[in-house]
């Protein structure tokens, strides 16, 4: 399975972002998909995840601010992110996730950076 992630960029402080994640699978063979994030010198974390059943999670630091999605259409979950701080700054990274066998995959990773 591959993870083909897209849209991160460079935008200022309030701007908005919208990433995508594609997976060579179809989006709800998986039992989670989201995504984490990593900035230089910390440790990935979480942002936001999407289970099969269309619940969500997201990290305390962007909820209000990110909705996580899956579009239909596209067979895609995508990551819409408003009001861009400079701390969201880092590489985005899409995971899937087959709970039955606790196999997982990630994508390439997209960088986003927020300037102030």
């Amino acid at each position: 399975v591959q993870l083909q992630a897209s849209g991160g960029g460079l935008v200022q402080a309030g701007e908005s972002l919208r990433l995508s994640c594609e997976p060579s699978d179809n989006i709800f063979r998986f039992d989670v998909m989201g995504w984490y994030r990593q900035a230089p010198g910390k440790q990935r974390e979480l942002v936001a995840v999407m289970r099969r059943s269309g619940g969500s999670d997201y990290a305390d630091s962007v909820k209000g601010r990110f909705v996580i999605s899956r579009d239909m259409a596209r067979s895609t979950v995508d990551l819409q992110m408003d009001s861009l701080k400079p701390e969201d700054t880092a590489v985005y990274y899409c995971h899937a996730e087959y709970w039955m066998t606790g196999v997982d995959f990630w994508g390439q990773g997209t960088q986003v950076t927020v300037s102030s």
